[in-house]
């Protein structure tokens, strides 16, 4: 979340760059900044008060000492008042603070000055390119029906066992992800994250350390019993790792990898464009997660970013980097870039990843910091990617490869499949 000094001395500029993400802030930046003249005046009045009752203290053991015991017991009774005093002004003190955290909560991040002014998705920048859309016959089939020709994925398992968005992986299918999910891993290890197998389950201060919580209740599963929910991906777990720690300078950027299976609820999902792998409540994803000081985090950006490029083209698929518009960023985000690879058969481009900077607006929440060169304790800024979710990226290989001998596998990928077609 936002800083109550970020707000209080950059109020104008708030609200304008708020205004980006299609937000208006002022009436909750207006009432923040009230409860913080509040606080900051009621603090005021309890430093002055505690620093009497402290007097007023001293001077009773010297009456005390001199006889004076009708003097003592008045300045004692004055150090009761003062107390009732100091414990009222304490209340509406922390009542403030209270209430200034309830609304700095429901403001979303700053969106960094590069992010393009837009509605929705039709004003995303596209930022590059790369790859190249292959050419198929009439009859290509969609990534559905290849599934069902060659017994890959069985969707209606899926509802039979738990329900729609749930399918299962068959013979080469699940071998295609397991190969998948070791190809990410392995690669990601290779540039020097350290891979990490997180919990699947969070509980809730997690969740409102990266930002799910209080804003994304609907979007997660929850388990009532027990007040955990189930992560809608690895970077909850892997980014909460760094809550409430104090890291050395010296050690940043901090660079972690993890896969894990993201459950997301996606209430309100219908139609062609969730038919199939294209959206589904329960998939594999591998992330990428950073640590960086404010003056490194957009150069780690451009690093991840450039490490997704290498993925897609190892794969072999037709890509492209979109810079999302304010009206399509997250809450939490200052600026995100999303890969979309292209699947062929449904002629459509399908977002593989997202990579994103949220500067120290999760980091804030986290009470995630460092120690600078001047033994000073900092907010750090943290970072996370996909790199990549499985879904569309199997969609798109099964449909952009199917050939009349079968589906050609990606040659980065055979030594993981060890199969180089499906038949």
């Amino acid at each position: 979340m936002l800083t109550i000094k970020t707000i209080t001395e950059n109020r104008d500029e708030v609200i304008r760059r708020l205004a980006v993400k299609r937000f208006n802030a002022t009436e909750y930046i207006d009432n923040a900044i009230a409860l913080d003249v509040t606080r900051r005046h009621t603090q005021s009045e309890l430093d002055a008060n505690l620093a009497e009752i402290n007097g007023v203290s001293k001077q009773i053991g010297a009456l005390m000492k001199e006889g004076k015991k009708d003097e003592a017991e008045v300045a004692k009774a004055k150090v009761s008042e003062l107390k009732e005093i100091s414990k009222k002004l304490n209340e509406t003190k922390e009542d403030a603070e209270k209430k200034i955290r309830e609304i700095l909560v429901l403001i979303p991040n700053l969106p960094h000055s590069s992010v393009p002014e837009g509605k929705s998705a039709e004003d995303n920048v596209c930022e590059k390119m790369g790859g190249t859309i292959p050419a198929l016959s009439e009859d290509a089939l969609p990534h559905w029906d290849l599934a069902k020709k060659y017994n890959l994925v069985d969707f209606e398992l899926g509802v039979k066992i738990t329900g729609a968005g749930f399918p299962v992986y068959l013979g080469y299918g699940a071998r295609l992800q397991r190969a998948l999910i070791d190809f990410f891993l392995d690669n990601a290890r290779e540039a020097g994250y350290l891979e990490i197998q997180p919990p699947y389950v969070i509980n809730s201060d997690s969740g409102y350390g990266t930002g799910q919580l209080p804003d994304k209740e609907g979007q997660m599963y929850h388990c009532g019993l027990d007040d955990l929910y189930l992560i809608p991906t690895a970077e909850v777990p892997v980014t909460n790792m760094y809550r409430d720690v104090i890291l050395d300078k010296a050690s940043l950027p901090v660079k972690n990898t993890a896969y894990s299976a993201c459950f997301r609820r996606e209430a309100g999902s219908y139609g062609k464009d969730v038919r199939g792998l294209n959206r589904l409540h329960q998939f594999d994803k591998v992330e990428i997660v950073r640590i960086d000081t404010p003056e490194h985090s957009y150069q780690s950006l451009q690093e991840m970013v450039d490490y997704v490029v290498t993925l897609v083209d190892k794969l072999e698929l037709p890509w492209r980097i979109l810079r999302l518009c304010g009206g399509d960023m997250s809450f939490t985000s200052s600026l995100t870039f999303d890969f979309e690879v292209f699947s062929a058969a449904q002629k459509r481009w399908l977002e593989v990843s997202s990579v994103s900077n949220y500067e120290n607006y999760q980091a804030n929440r986290l009470k995630c910091r460092y120690r600078d060169e001047n033994k000073k304790t900092q907010l750090c800024h943290t970072l996370n990617g996909s790199a990549l979710a499985l879904p569309r990226i199997v969609a798109a290989i099964l449909e952009n490869n199917q050939t009349p001998d079968g589906i050609r596998i990606p040659k980065a990928l055979v030594p993981y499949t060890r199969f180089e077609m499906i038949k």
